[in-house]
Order: C-alpha cells, then structure tokens, then sequence
C-alpha cells in the first residue's frame, strides 16, 4: 500500500497547532484577570503572574498568522493581547514597541496612528515593508489614511457586476461604499448611486458622513443627494446619490421609471432574511432594479453572517458567478465580555476563544444596584445601555439621572430648552439631557435625535439608553455596552442582531477594545442561560424570509387564490400574526404583479413548484379582467385600487379646507372613514387605523383624526402634545398604557409622559407611515383618473411635509427638516429673500443663526443645494 504524505509549509506548523497551545491559553486567562480587576477596581485581588517577554513573543507571532482558516482570528488576538497589556500596565515600554509592530504588522493602520503615532520598527526590512503596504493600502479618494486587508479587498470587487460580503460590525462596511462613490466622482464618474438602509435614522446619518467626505465636490461635479422621491433637485439636470430606506426606493421608482442606477449599495443586507414584513421591499425593490434595460452593480453589505453569498438569489443568475462573495473576521476593535448576575450575586468574564466562564467578583453589597455599577464601571466613559422596550430605556434612564449632578454645558443646555420648547416642558428627556444623560428611541423627531447623537459622539452626553434603534445600525460608538435583555422588543434577539449589538462597543478613533456586560436584573425575567447561548453559538447561515417566513400551505393558499381571480387573503393560521399576515400578503402581491409582466424574479422562482399545471396562465386571465391591473405598489392591493377608483369615479375627493384654511374634523373624519372602507383597514390594519373598539367604532381612528389635522395644519408637536394632554385631561376615562395595561389617566408627571411618548410613536409610525402611504395612492390613482399633473389640495402632501404652507413645503423637499423648516418660516423677514420672479431663496445669514439644529442643517444643506442660498 502507497502511503500518501501531505507535505506542511513552516507557516501551516506552527499556526495550524498554536490554537491548542496551553501556555498561550494560560498567558490569556491570566492577560483577562488582571485586567478585569483593574477595570472593576477590586484592589484586594492578587495579580495573576505573566511573563511579558513570551506572552509578547507570542503576540507578535499571531500578527504574522498565515493560517488560511484563522489568520482573522490570530490578528485580533494579537492585537486584543497588547492592547490589554497597555492598559494593565501603561508605562512599559516593551508593550507599546510591541504595540507599534503587531498594529503595523496585522494592517491596523488606524489604530497605529492613534496607539503608536511615532513607532519605527528596528529591522530595515519590516521598515520598507510597512512603507510599501501603507502605500497599497492607501485610500485613492482619501490617500493619507489606509484601508483595512478586508476593506482593500472589498473595495476591490466594486467593479464586479454583483458581490455580496460579510464582516465584523466594527470593519467599516459602508465606510467603503463611500469611499468607492467619493473616488468615482473625484475621477470624473457621472453616475447615479443607491445606499440602501433600513431605517430613516440611518438616512439622516449617512447622509451627514456623505456631505462631510464630498462637501464641495457635490457641486463642483454636479452632483446631488436626494432623501426622499419629492425633492426638488430631481427636477433639475444631476447625478445623484440617494440614500433611501427600501420603502422610499420603491415610491421613487414608480414615480421616477426613468432614473437609470449605476450602482445599488445594500447597507446591513441581513434584514432581507427577517421575518418582518418590511423584508418584502428589498425583494421588490432590487428586482425592479435589475429589470432596466442596463443593470445596475448590485453590491450587499451584512454583518457576521457566514454565507453573504445568499442574498445574490435576488439577481437571476449571479448566484452562479464564481468569487462574488467574502466573510471576513477581522475587526479592528475586540469586545471584552462579561455577565454581571444580580439574581446569583457574581461578575464572570467570558474567554472567547475558550468558550469558558472565569469568575471575577462576588457582588457582596445585596444592596448595590444596576446604576451604582454603570457609574462605577462607567464613571467618565462612554456608554450605552441597550433595553428591549422604551419604557425600559426611559425608566432606567431617569433612575440612572436621579442623583446625578447637573453640567454646565452650553450645548447641554440649549438642547434641553430646545426640548422643552419643541416638544414639552415636562418631557422627562429635556430633565436628564442637562446631567449628560440621554435616551434614544425611534420616536424622537430627527433633528432632537441627531443633536443627541452628536453630543454623544463628543463626549458630551456620556451615558446613553437606547432600543433597537442602535442594532439596527444608527453608529453610537462607545467604550462599555450594558445589555439588559437578551429580547429585541417581545421577541428574542437573533444571533445577527446580538452579534451586531455587541460589535457596536469599542471606538477605533480612541481604543482598540470596548467591554460589554450582559446583565440579569434584580426581578427581570432574564434567563442567564439565554445569553451564554447567545455568546456560545456562531451565527448561522442565513435564509431568505421569502424561504422561512412563507409556509408551503401559505404559499399553495396563495397561489389558490390567485387562481380565482382573489387576492384579499384570508388569515393562515387563523391566528397568525398582523406582521406575518402581512408579510405573506406582500408577498402575494410581489407574485400577481411578476405573473402579469412574465418576470422572472426571485418571488416568481421560489413559487415555481406551485404554479406546474398551468397556474400562471389562469392566474393572468382571471386578473386581466380586472378594471386594474397589478401594479409596483406592494402596500396596496387590486380589491383595494378597485374599491379606491370606483370611489373616485363617483366623486370622492379630498374634502376642501375651511374658510380659515384649516381642516374640518368631522369632514376628516368622514373621509378617513371612507378610506377605512375603501381600503379594507379593518381587515389590513386591524391593530391600527381599522381596529374597533368595544363599542364598534373606530375610536383609536377618530384619535389619529385629532393629531392627522393638527400635523397637517403646521401645529408644532408642543401645541399637538398640548391638546394631546388636554384631551387626557378631560377623559381620563380613555386610560393610558402602563407595563401592558389600559390604566385611568391621572395626569401625574409619568402619565403626561406616556402621553408624550404616544404623541411621538402615532406619528412617526401612523401619521408619516401608514397614512401617508394611504394618502399618496389616493393622490397618485385621482391625478390618474382625471388626468392631471398636480393636485391643488394635495393631503398627501399636507401629511408628508406636515403643513400646507407653500414655503415649508419648499424647504422640506430642499432638504430641511419640518422642525427647521417651521423655524425660518417664522423668521422668513429676516432669512427668506423672495426674488423678482417670486422664488424663493434662503439668506446665508441662516448659517449662523443660535438655534444649532438649524445651523448643523443649513450647514449641509448649503452644500447640497448651493442655489437656494444668497448672499
């Protein structure tokens, strides 16, 4: 018998075995130790011995890893032993040489510049080499700083036709997609880019980066960004770079079928796999895309997941291209982990690579509480508290403030007042703001919430309590995460989400590390046991939610239906959820429209073996007969169009304001009840706009009522909060929600805030969501049916700016928010200049102006849109 040798390189030798080595494994306990007890300040604890000649031997070892599996994970070791060495003993010299090389040699350049600016390795070789990968690593639009390995190669891929790449929270994903767009417009490009993200949040962020890293390029290569489907620029001869969540992508592509895309950029492509409803858009959206008569390059983004290469289902046929994926591991910035239990008294530390628990400390105090260890840890650190539901993050935020003393600020301050005034004077948030606390959660109006952020980012605000706002990518960076529930509201958090949760510790600008604490409270229902689970398990491989989410009843139901001319679906299970109703419906939707275009799409694909005897055909026969025809709008459906359009036929318009301009409520009313009808909500919105109450009317409709007219109408959300309190007033019968509950309002300081929060919440998730989307089909099908191009008296309109007045509603789609908006109308004398011809132009002395939300805007904006602005 032959006896076949497989011969090992040097490299493979030592790295394949350095895992298992247990003097290594001793060394990093040990590191981990010593550095919990200097972090948590447990004095009386001994040292545990380390011999820092080997354990820096070994460090420097790992950064040269050349393992094929593991050199990610080598490379992080490496730097996270160093790094930790620093910070347990900061004056040693030998530790920060090592620092230098192991940054230099594992391509961290970035944190080299800020850990070890003036390093200078002894070996002249190592010298030239370091010179030479600093000089490739270069990024061409910014040359004095360097991509990561990872970031090099997936800026690489740019020019592929589609690429899909997964890594680390803290690698800097969408940083390249703006560094690519940044260096195809300085080399002269004239194309039009998508960033796509999940969340009107993520806009608001991204579209500030996007400013700063272009500012005057913008015009200089006639350049614009657009946010939203009603800007104006999009009347005017540009390329543009749009930054839209999926939902504003689909109204801009209906409205806009002319727009071809160059380059479609998927930011935190994961949500493709959720089984929130809201996946359906990426489905449509993309699909749209890569009909045009010339694709776009479609690149996807994901955090951690192992298999990136999923989302490329999507695109007919790229999924069989060859090298049109990566997974990296590398992350310039390691997470140090442990569990605080106060239900069994203890602090561990968790080993990553060891998969084990190390105890650190007993918590001998009973009486310490989860604030005394925030500010103990915490003290004049950057953190952030995740909470699973916002009156946790609220209710922990006040805790947290009770005791702390006030700053004295300015910026603090005017934010605070600027609270008080915009929204109300005993909104709880305005009361911890002043003591460098804050709490962030998707109600909050934008421009409330990115001052917040900015305060944070600059050290201002130093302890922040946020929901799921932070995982779904808002970038809050911060020394130490503090997570209170292993829960993503009522359900448990995905393994992506965690991992992406945790990965948003740690600042690359400042640290190489940040720590996270996962936490049992005193009485939560917090099973420890979940969140080893979570620490424990890898991400796994990711499915799409058309796959997952859609049952094969569900999907024989539908395409059942589909085949008797029916698309109002009825409930499958009978109990199944609003959100995973209305996910199989969208759905349903996707189908008929792909079956009626011969489109082969994705949703189309996955329902092939559903449609073998002919299911198609009788599918497009029957639904040929219709009045309307399927169309892009996944939020509406044909019994829908079919009951709206009949309406219109027949006279249904929106009703006239008064004789004071103002909305009539009971017409409002009338006419948003027609809608109910027209629109089937009772049946599609049945927790919302068509929920009943005991009596069977719509009351929670007629409450939307009372703040749809004051929005539509310019009222401030402090008068609209005002009346809202009022009203609680005068029937405290109508109850408040508390800890899941209907209670009796009694108008104390935490009732009026539960108002507040309710205010905020309709909305931004009603008002600016659902009925807004309700009113722009009303709008669209009655300009269609009577053949006009404008609407005089637009509600759609009304709703979307939150105001009928002409100028704000300029501003708003020049790029200002409503908040600012409001506030130069009501300064117009002294910074609106009307020119002979009646447009309307902003005076630059608006760039100065004292209230900072409206300068930080005015700021960007004038690089956006330098033609509104006069001297």
């Amino acid at each position: 018998m032959r006896l076949i040798l497989h011969k090992k390189t040097l490299g493979e030798a030592i790295y394949n075995d350095i895992d298992s080595n247990i003097y290594l494994h001793e060394i990093y306990n040990n590191i981990l130790f010593n550095y919990s007890i200097k972090l948590f300040k447990i004095n009386d604890a001994e040292k545990k011995a380390i011999n820092i000649e080997d354990t820096l031997r070994f460090a420097d070892l790992l950064s040269k890893s050349v393992s094929k599996q593991n050199a990610d994970r080598h490379k992080i070791l490496s730097q996270e032993i160093v790094a930790l060495l620093n910070f347990i003993d900061p004056d040693n010299e030998e530790v920060k040489y090592y620092m230098g090389s192991v940054l230099s040699s594992i391509g961290n350049y970035r944190g080299l510049f800020i850990k070890s600016p003036e390093f200078l390795n002894t070996n002249f070789m190592d010298r030239l080499y370091t010179d030479y990968n600093k000089n490739y690593m270069a990024i061409p639009a910014e040359p004095s700083i360097q991509f990561f390995r990872s970031q090099k190669i997936i800026y690489s891929h740019f020019a592929d036709p589609y690429f899909s790449y997964s890594g680390p929270t803290s690698m800097g994903k969408s940083f390249v997609m703006r560094m690519f767009i940044k260096q195809q417009i300085i080399s002269g490009a004239a194309m039009n880019f998508i960033l796509l993200v999940p969340t009107k949040a993520l806009i608001n962020e991204l579209t500030s980066n996007v400013i700063n890293d272009l500012k005057g390029l913008l015009v200089e290569r006639n350049y614009r960004i657009v946010t939203s489907a009603g800007a104006i620029v999009l009347k005017q001869k540009h390329n543009f770079i749009f930054i839209l969540t999926p939902e504003r992508l689909l109204y801009l592509l209906i409205e806009n079928p002319q727009i071809s895309i160059n380059y479609l950029f998927v930011d935190e492509a994961h949500k493709i796999s959720t089984r929130d409803n809201r996946s359906t858009f990426y489905y449509k959206v993309v699909d749209m895309l890569v009909q045009q008569e010339k694709r776009p390059h479609v690149i996807f983004s994901s955090p951690n997941i192992p298999n990136p290469e999923i989302y490329l289902k999507l695109i007919p046929d790229a999924e069989k291209l060859n090298d049109r994926k990566l997974v990296s591991y590398f992350a310039p910035v390691s997470q140090i982990k442990y569990l605080i239990d106060f239900q069994n008294g203890d602090i561990k530390l968790f080993n990553s690579y060891s998969k084990e628990f190390l105890p650190v400390a007993e918590l001998q105090n009973k009486q310490v509480s989860f604030c005394d260890i925030i500010s103990a840890i915490g003290g004049s650190s950057q953190n952030i508290i995740y909470c699973s539901s916002t009156s946790q993050a609220v209710e922990l935020a006040i805790n947290y403030a009770r005791n702390k003393p006030e700053q004295t600020d300015n910026s603090l301050t005017m934010l605070a007042k600027d609270i008080k005034n915009e929204i109300h004077g005993d909104y709880y948030l305005a009361k911890i703001l002043t003591k460098g606390i804050s709490y962030h959660i998707g109600y909050l109006p934008a421009t409330i919430r990115m001052r917040i952020e900015k305060l944070f980012k600059e050290g201002l605000i130093k302890t922040m309590f946020c929901t799921s706002t932070l995982v779904e990518g808002v970038n809050l960076p911060a020394d130490n995460l503090f997570i209170t529930s292993y829960r993503n509201g009522r359900a448990q958090m995905t393994p992506v989400d965690f991992n992406n949760l945790i990965g948003r510790v740690g600042r690359i600008e400042y640290n190489l590390y940040g720590n996270v604490f996962l936490v049992c409270l005193h009485g939560s229902k917090n099973d420890k046991n979940k969140f080893v689970e979570l620490l424990n398990k890898d991400v796994p491989a990711q499915q799409l939610s058309l796959v997952t989410e859609l049952t094969v009843a569900q999907k024989k139901l539908i395409v059942e239906c589909l085949c008797h001319g029916k698309i109002e679906l009825e409930r499958h299970p009978k109990n199944q959820t609003a959100n995973s109703y209305a996910l199989m419906r969208k759905f349903a939707i996707i189908l008929l429209r792909d079956i009626m275009k011969n489109r082969s799409s994705i949703v189309k694909r996955v329902f092939e073996p559903y449609l073998t005897n002919g299911e198609a055909s009788k599918i497009k026969e029957v639904f040929n007969k219709s009045a309307n025809k399927p169309d892009d709008d996944i939020n509406v459906s044909v019994d829908q169009t079919n009951n709206l359009t009949s309406a219109i036929s027949k006279g249904l318009c929106y009703p006239s304001l008064n004789e004071n301009g103002n909305f009539d409520y009971s017409a409002l009313i009338r006419f948003l009840e027609k809608l109910c009808k027209i629109f089937k909500w009772e049946k599609y919105e049945s927790q919302t706009l068509g929920k009943k109450g005991n009596n069977g009317q719509h009351n929670i409709l007629k409450w939307y009522a009372v703040i749809l007219s004051q929005w539509m109408q310019g009222s401030g959300l402090s008068f609209i909060i005002v009346k809202a309190i009022e009203y609680k007033q005068q029937h405290p019968s109508t109850g408040v929600m508390f800890k899941g509950k209907i209670i009796p309002y009694d108008n104390s300081l935490q009732h009026r805030n539960i108002v507040i929060a309710e205010t905020l919440s309709v909305i931004e998730n009603i008002i600016l969501f659902s009925i807004s989307n309700y009113f722009l089909r009303f709008t669209s099908e009655y300009k269609k049916y009577h053949q006009i191009q404008t609407l005089q008296n637009d509600w759609y309109e009304y709703v979307e700016y939150g105001t009928t007045n002409p100028l704000t509603i300029m501003l708003q789609r020049s790029g200002f928010s409503r908040e600012t908006s409001t506030y130069i109308k009501k300064n117009k004398d002294e910074y609106v200049h009307t020119m002979n011809n009646g447009e309307k132009k902003i005076r630059k002395s608006l760039l100065e102006c004292q209230n900072q939300s409206v300068k930080r805007e005015a700021l960007e904006i004038q690089y956006n849109m330098p033609e509104l602005f006069i001297s």
